[in-house]
């Protein structure tokens, strides 16, 4: 019992020698802080100051010397006494000449060009054959207690007193737990150029199930090697790069041992200052193989971010292995309020609405962290990845890991706070809602309002046409909430101006789970665009309301079953395998002649094939099906669609080839560029109703404002509605997006140029009776300008068409449509 005692003691009086002690180094003539500056103690533990200059490390006892240095700098002394905060001013050495200046940059890219062409040996992904490993990640939304002074304040408004406990009450809860903690364990594995994480376990405070967005989203690059380094899904130029060395400058800092190797300390900053989004960090580079074996990333912005990656080095198989790999965000200087993963972290602006700029409150204090421990790990074994198509997989069962996972694979501490934090059932006042906003955000993007098991489609709600008139319905599908294995959709509607009711029912089932496979059966009786070209592949985006059928006055009655299947079973891909039979009346003056006979209602019986290919992508697999992590480009899509000739009675023998290919490109300075092209192919005896209109989006009307509309997607703005037809036809759609420039407060418009043409031919024409068009065998042309979002959405663009098939009065060439950017900041 004694020696207990004693043992207690003695931990307790280590326990409280040990004190946290923090400082700024800055220029002793100019005071400005000196980043990076290197702290080395008398017990030869070494810390880095930030980019700010301040530095903080916990001091084992009073009495420890440390020893301050800088390059170009006179190295400074300490003791570490009963203060705990320093401010350590350095003398700067006499000043480089010209000369040795120049020598100094030479040596810098020397050393870096030699870093740059060492990465095929240094970068485990090309330098070893297989390798896995698993890590545990623990991400924590959280405030220090100390920063925030927890006073309650009065506030007089009105005449009257009232009482503010805002601060008091969030440091009274800071102090016991977090806002927020989810911890996950993960498998890595890498083989045949392929890169996987299996999540075993993962849970996340206040949720009895994670939230599978947040487990999938990439918070920082896993290499330092790559050419773009990622930081909250924003791509940077990595330094260690082609391009990096160019838009980087370089100093050689200091030499630090780390796991008994030289390395070389080597400051990076961005050389265009105008460009926010550079970088600027340390790497500590190995002095004998040119490898990482630190790097710590650092953006300063509208938040701040810190990356630290750390490596141990393999003497086996000489090269530098992640260890550690941690990420830090705190506020910077932003004017509007920001949200991240979805409204997991919200900072608020430094203004009000009114403009003025507010006091700080306690959520400015609060910060994000993530860190990752890597271990078990395995180098160069026979390995073979089950189900490399996707990028994540997560298990069925992640959520019910016992107790002993988690004390087996948890490799941070694990606090009283953290600890209180899953305790609580509602810990977060901070994130507080998040599970229902990604629900509803997974279903308002695709234009659904989710009410209990029922997701109603907003579509069906009201609209407008010519034929119809106002059109109005209600409609929509069960969601996981009914059935993780069973759909039921349908909807049904009114036009006021035909009188007519139009609906649909239909069912499907899962029969697949990995390849989220969908077998369904559903019936239509409604009207159609004549001429519209629909991939059965796309996905629903959410419109406030789609502009082109305001306008539109040319349908086809149809009366359709339908019976498909929906899979992802190939990798990458998405399909749907379908037949549908479909009695058919134009609603319009129309009549299809076949060589002897003229058909005003016309039965069609057709097979169809519908592919999107996303070869770039990743892919996350979760419970609930494949989730698009990562989208890249180019994609494409293919669909073949062909009719059964003496099958259920189809009148016609034909056949539809569609392709498109889309391409995007996200500029590091905030500019984006997209081209889509788009072709048809028809063979046959095919309709007018079921060719190519070309997505035409004007008015046949002689003002100028008479034809104002709303500007569509991909459509052409001044081509007239049933102007043009075409059997085949290819288009090519260009968008070249500037930055948002601030003109004001809230007043930030983007720039967009846009270009579009199409060529285009009609086979057989005499088939198509009573109805007037042209074709566009010359091709067709428009160039316009757009000036998106100048304030809440609303936009404003202009289009003039030129070319073989302008028209004769200028003006009639002009259209001026508004735009509308829907931002949902979910």
């Amino acid at each position: 019992m004694k020696h207990l005692v004693f043992l207690f003691l003695f931990c307790s009086i280590c326990v409280q020698a040990q004190f946290r002690v923090t400082g700024i180094i800055k220029d002793e003539s100019t005071k400005t802080p000196l980043p990076f500056a290197t702290i080395q103690s008398s017990s030869g533990r070494t810390t880095i100051a930030d980019v700010t200059g301040k530095f903080e490390f916990i001091s084992s006892s009073a009495g420890e010397k440390m020893v301050v240095s800088y390059l170009n700098y006179v190295s400074k002394e300490f003791v570490i006494e009963k203060t705990s905060h320093f401010s350590v001013f350095l003398e700067s050495k006499p000043k480089l000449s010209e000369t040795e200046l120049i020598q100094k940059q030479e040596q810098s890219k020397r050393f870096l060009n030699a870093v740059y062409a060492s990465i095929e040996q240094n970068n485990p992904k090309q330098a070893l054959s297989t390798f896995q490993y698993k890590g545990y990640n623990k991400i924590v939304v959280t405030a220090h207690p100390d920063s925030i002074k927890g006073k309650i304040d009065t506030i007089k408004k009105s005449n009257k007193i009232k009482i503010d406990s805002t601060d008091f009450k969030f440091k009274k809860l800071i102090s016991k737990q977090h806002l927020f903690v989810t911890e996950k364990v993960s498998l890595f594995q890498y083989s045949d150029s392929k890169f996987k994480e299996t999540v075993l376990g993962s849970q996340m405070s206040g949720f009895k199930n994670p939230i599978y967005e947040v487990i999938g989203f990439n918070l920082q690059s896993y290499s330092v090697y790559e050419p773009r380094y990622e930081l909250l899904e924003t791509k940077y130029i990595n330094p260690i790069s082609k391009q990096g060395l160019r838009d980087y400058d370089f100093e050689l800092l200091d030499t630090i041992s780390i796991s008994n190797r030289k390395t070389v300390l080597v400051y990076f900053k961005n050389k265009k200052r105008i460009n926010k989004k550079g970088m600027e960090g340390l790497l500590f580079i190995d002095q004998e193989n040119f490898a990482v074996a630190k790097a710590i990333m650092r953006v300063r912005g509208i938040i701040d971010l810190t990356a630290i990656h750390e490596y141990e080095f393999l003497l086996n198989e000489k090269i530098w292995f992640p260890n550690t790999y941690e990420l830090k965000i705190i506020k910077g200087k932003n004017d509007d309020p920001i949200k991240i993963l979805g409204g997991t972290i919200e900072f608020e602006g430094e203004y009000d609405e009114l403009g003025t700029k507010r006091e700080k409150a306690a959520s400015d204090y609060s910060y994000m962290q993530s860190k990752t421990f890597f271990y078990d790990r395995e180098i160069n074994i026979p390995l073979s990845i089950a189900r490399n198509s996707v990028a994540i997989e997560i298990d069925e069962d992640v959520a019910k890991k016992d107790t002993t996972f988690w004390i087996k694979n948890r490799k941070d501490r694990f606090s009283k706070r953290d600890r209180n934090t899953f305790a609580v059932k509602d810990s977060l006042a901070f994130f507080k809602g998040i599970n229902a906003k990604l629900f509803f955000g997974r279903k308002i993007i695709n234009g659904y309002v989710p009410v209990g098991f029922f997701d109603f489609d907003l579509r069906y709600l009201v609209s407008y046409n010519n034929y119809e008139g106002f059109r109005f319905g209600v409609g929509g599908t069960t969601n996981e909430r009914f059935s993780k294995n069973f759909k039921i959709d349908g909807y049904v509607a009114y036009g006021l101006k035909d009188e007519k009711i139009k609906y649909h029912l239909g069912g499907s089932t899962r029969v697949g789970n990995f390849s989220n496979t969908w077998a369904g059966l559903s019936y239509i009786d409604d009207i159609q665009e004549i001429g519209s070209t629909k991939f059965n592949i796309d996905k629903r985006v959410f419109k406030i309301y789609d502009p082109r059928p305001i306008n539109l006055s040319t349908f086809y009655h149809h009366k359709t079953w339908k019976g498909y299947v929906e899979t992802n079973f190939l990798p990458k891909t998405e399909s749907i395998w379908q037949l549908n039979y479909s009695k058919i009346e134009p609603l319009f003056n129309y009549a299809f002649f076949d060589g002897e006979n003229l058909y005003n209602r016309y039965t069609m019986t057709t097979a169809s094939v519908s592919i999107q290919w996303n070869p770039f992508s990743d892919y996350m697999h979760t419970p609930n099906g494949k989730i698009e992590i990562e989208k890249r480009f180019p994609k494409f899509t293919f669909q073949f669609t062909e009719s059964l000739p003496d099958f259920l009675g189809n009148d016609f023998q034909f056949g539809k080839i569609d392709a498109r290919a889309e391409y995007e490109k996200q500029f590091i300075n905030g500019q984006k560029s997209t081209v889509l092209i788009q072709a048809g192919f028809a063979f046959g005896d095919v309709p007018l109703t079921h060719l190519y209109n070309n997505s035409p989006n004007n008015l046949d009307r002689d003002a100028l404002l008479q034809r104002l509309t709303v500007a569509g997607k991909n459509s052409f703005e001044t081509m007239r509605f049933n102007e043009f037809f075409s059997s085949q036809y290819v288009m090519l759609h260009f968008k070249h997006g500037f930055k948002r420039v601030e003109l004001f407060k809230k007043v930030k418009p983007s720039l967009v140029l846009v270009s579009r043409m199409a060529w285009g031919n009609m086979e057989k024409p005499e088939q198509h009776v009573g109805l007037n068009y042209k074709t566009i065998n010359e091709g067709y042309f428009e160039s316009g300008i757009e000036l998106n979002q100048i304030f809440s959405g609303f936009g404003l663009a202009g289009f003039y068409r030129y070319g073989p098939n302008q028209l004769s009065r200028f003006e009639d060439n002009i259209a001026i449509k508004l735009t509308f950017v829907l931002d949902l900041g979910l």
